[in-house]
């Protein structure tokens, strides 16, 4: 799909600059006020109520506390949808900043916050100027941190795509560690499917002065630690690309006691279904076989979360000639390369063809990456990505 794009009658950033000082006091203000998964409830009246406010017509309660804002003008019939995430994390903030989370152990550690705030920046611009015809879907989504039976899913469960056509549906997340508003893209697979492990090593407790009375969990959970880092490297096709990393290995409290259960916790990333299911299989055979050589027994629970992002081609092409027009073609990369990172608004693709862009939230020194206690959604980017959601509508909906 190619789109001629009239820059006369397409928004530019300097159309968006003055809403800047209202959409970073409207960030902020979400920054302060995190919200986990299917919890959003303070943030979805905001949003709900700012949509009311420009005209749209607001539904709630899609995917629990999710919701759309609908807007109609013209005759068009084509209709677009963009999503954006509004759930945070469990994670106490450690940026000292004045708008710094009010809300122990929780944050907008992944710039939920930011894409929210872009979000509603374009719907009030694109309300005020009308310079499209069709139908704009705006989707407002819970619990996209969750990792399984998340938001997206729990949204198009709920018939979002049967209510709120959509011709084709994007999104956008910030990317730490790349240029401030520089756009990021790629057809194709982009984001990887991403599955959680969740292993009990049983074995029997005892005395630690007494080790041949007992079945140590602990040591057959390493031994099983190790097995697991061979499974990319040697099960792999080396052509294919998967992660798989132990990221919790817990057992016992005491040192004089040999506990009776270990715990292990795995997340395996993938870009295939056939890598996905080996993966599954090899994970499964080496834990329950390596708990078993160790005289102790193991139960696995194997949760598929996330599908691969599977960008459309067309719905790239169009992303990369709207991001091109509006910044210049030196801020734009049509070919990224893959990440292993996940995403549920894969879920939305397999129901509707689009994209999900990244954009450039700048240096990620000093622990600013994503999920860190220090990061931070950059400010920089609220007139920017509303000005690009702006520019999209009216070209998708010319």
């Amino acid at each position: 799909m190619t789109m001629a794009i009239d820059s006369k009658a397409s928004t530019a950033l300097p159309d968006l600059l003055p809403l800047h000082d209202e959409l970073a006091a409207l960030r902020q203000h979400i920054h302060r006020h995190p919200e986990l998964a299917f919890e959003e409830h303070d943030t979805a009246d905001l949003v709900a109520g700012k949509l009311q406010e420009w005209g749209y017509h607001v539904t709630r309660g899609i995917g629990k506390t999710g919701l759309v804002g609908q807007l109609r003008v013209g005759n068009g019939d084509r209709c677009l949808g963009l999503r954006a995430d509004m759930d945070a994390l469990p994670i106490q903030e450690d940026t000292g900043l004045p708008y710094a989370s009010i809300r122990p152990g929780l944050m907008h550690a992944c710039g939920h916050d930011g894409h929210t705030a872009m979000l509603l920046g374009a719907a009030k611009h694109l309300a005020a100027t009308r310079n499209f015809s069709g139908t704009l879907n705006l989707i407002f989504q819970p619990a996209e941190e969750r990792g399984f039976d998340s938001g997206a899913k729990a949204m198009v469960a709920d018939g979002l795509f049967d209510r709120f056509p959509c011709d084709m549906v994007f999104a956008m997340h910030n990317h730490p560690g790349a240029p401030q508003g520089r756009f990021l893209m790629r057809p194709g697979p982009f984001l990887a499917a991403g599955d959680r492990v969740f292993i009990k090593v049983i074995g029997l407790g005892g005395h630690a002065a007494r080790p041949h009375l007992a079945v140590d969990p602990l040591v057959a959970a390493a031994a099983i630690v190790m097995a697991l880092q061979t499974v990319v490297s040697r099960n792999v096709p080396p052509n294919e690309s998967a992660v798989l990393t132990v990221g919790r290995l817990r057992a016992g409290d005491a040192l004089n006691v040999i506990p009776a259960e270990a715990e292990i916790g795995i997340s395996v990333r993938s870009f295939s279904p056939e890598v996905r299911a080996l993966l599954r299989d090899r994970i499964t055979t080496l834990v329950h076989m390596t708990a078993e050589s160790y005289g102790a027994k193991a139960e696995i629970r194997y949760v598929e979360g996330y599908p691969v992002v599977d960008n459309a081609a067309d719905a790239v092409a169009l992303a990369a000639e709207v991001a091109t027009a509006l910044v210049g073609p030196e801020d734009v990369d049509r070919d990224y390369p893959r990440m292993m990172g996940s995403e549920d608004f894969a879920y939305m693709l397999q129901e509707c063809p689009g994209a999900l862009v990244r954009i450039g939230n700048g240096p990620s020194d000093g622990g600013r990456g994503l999920h860190n206690p220090r990061y931070d959604f950059n400010d920089r980017n609220l007139a920017l990505g509303a000005a690009y959601w702006c520019r999209l509508t009216e070209t998708f909906l010319a």
